[in-house]
C-alpha cells in the first residue's frame, strides 16, 4: 500500500471519505493537505504519504473484544517489573501508531523483541566474534585463516560481513558496521535504516545510533509492519504461531522455547 499525489483507484475514494473530501478516487493536492493535518493532528510526519502503517491508523483492524486500537484493551499495568519502565513508557504511542490492535499483537511482539534483546537490554548487534565464532556465525564470509584477522574486531567484522547486501556499500565503505543491527530486534543494513527514515520523519542514514538511543522499540514493531508479521500474530496463542513469528524474525528458529515461554507470559498479563 502506497498512496500520494498521482495515486488513483477505489483505495484513494475511501481515504478520500475518510478524510471528508469529494471522493474522485484521484489523489490530488486536496487530499494531499488532508493526510497532511491528518497526519500532524496525530503527531506523525506530515509527507502526504500513506503507506500501509498510515492506512492501518486510519482504518483500525477491530480488537479480540471488538474495539478498536486502545491501549485501554491492554492491562500494561501488569507488566511493570517484567518490562523496563522505560520500554513501558513508550507502549502507548508504539500501538497507536503501528496498529498492535490486539493481545495477540502484543504479546507476540512483546516476547520476539524480549528475546532478540536480552529482555530489553541490548539495542546493538554485539560483533566482538573470537575467530572460531567467526566462522560459525558467518561460514560463507570468514573461511581459513581468514577469521584470525577480524576476530575481536566489530568495525571489520561488520563491515566484510554486511558489504553489498541490504543498499550497503562495500567493505572499504564501512557501512556494514555504520548500518550494523540496532533496536530491540535489529535493523541492520542501509536500506532498512533509509526505508524507517522515510517513515519515522528522522534520518537514519545520517545518525544511525538514533535507532538504538531514540527508537529500538518503534523500529522493531516497524520491522514487524514491513515483514507484514502482524497477520500472523492474529493466528492464535499456540506454539505453533509462536514458531511461525520467530521464523519471520530468526529464520533457524534458535531460542523458540525462550520466545514461547516469553509470549505466554505476556499474554497472561496482558489480556
Amino acid at each position: 500500500m502506497l498512496l500520494k499525489i498521482g495515486s488513483t483507484g477505489d483505495e484513494v475514494k475511501k481515504l478520500q471519505v475518510r478524510l471528508g473530501v469529494s471522493n474522485t478516487g484521484n489523489f490530488g493536492p486536496i487530499t494531499d493537505g488532508k493526510v497532511k493535518e491528518w497526519q500532524s493532528r496525530n503527531n506523525l510526519t506530515a509527507n502526504g504519504v500513506v503507506d500501509d502503517l498510515i492506512w492501518g491508523m486510519l482504518f483500525p483492524v477491530p480488537g479480540l473484544n471488538g474495539g478498536a486500537v486502545s491501549t485501554g484493551s491492554f492491562k500494561l499495568e501488569n507488566l511493570k517489573g517484567k518490562i523496563p519502565e522505560a520500554v513501558l513508557s513508550q507502549l502507548p504511542e508504539t500501538i497507536a501508531k503501528f496498529n498492535i490492535s490486539n493481545v495477540l499483537r502484543l504479546s507476540h511482539f512483546l516476547a520476539q523483541c524480549g528475546h532478540e534483546s536480552g529482555g530489553f537490554r541490548d539495542v546493538e548487534e554485539k560483533l566482538s566474534y573470537s575467530a572460531q565464532r567467526l566462522k560459525e556465525v558467518f561460514p560463507k564470509i570468514f573461511t581459513g585463516n581468514l577469521s584470525e584477522a577480524y576476530a575481536r574486531n566489530p568495525a571489520k567484522t561488520a563491515s566484510r560481513a554486511y558489504a553489498n547486501i541490504i543498499g550497503n556499500g562495500d567493505e572499504a565503505s564501512g557501512d556494514g558496521y555504520k548500518f550494523r543491527g540496532r533496536g530491540f530486534i535489529q535493523l541492520t543494513g542501509r536500506a532498512n535504516y533509509r526505508d524507517f527514515s522515510k517513515y519515522i520523519g528522522e534520518d537514519m542514514e545520517i545518525n544511525p545510533d538514533l535507532v538504538a538511543s531514540k527508537y529500538p522499540l518503534s523500529s522493531a514493531a516497524f520491522y514487524f509492519s514491513s515483514r507484514k508479521i502482524w497477520v500472523i500474530c492474529d493466528q492464535g496463542a499456540t506454539k505453533e504461531v509462536v514458531a511461525s513469528v520467530t521464523r519471520k524474525v530468526n529464520a533457524k528458529l534458535l531460542g523458540l522455547q525462550d520466545r514461547i515461554n516469553h509470549f505466554n507470559e505476556y499474554y497472561a498479563l496482558i489480556r
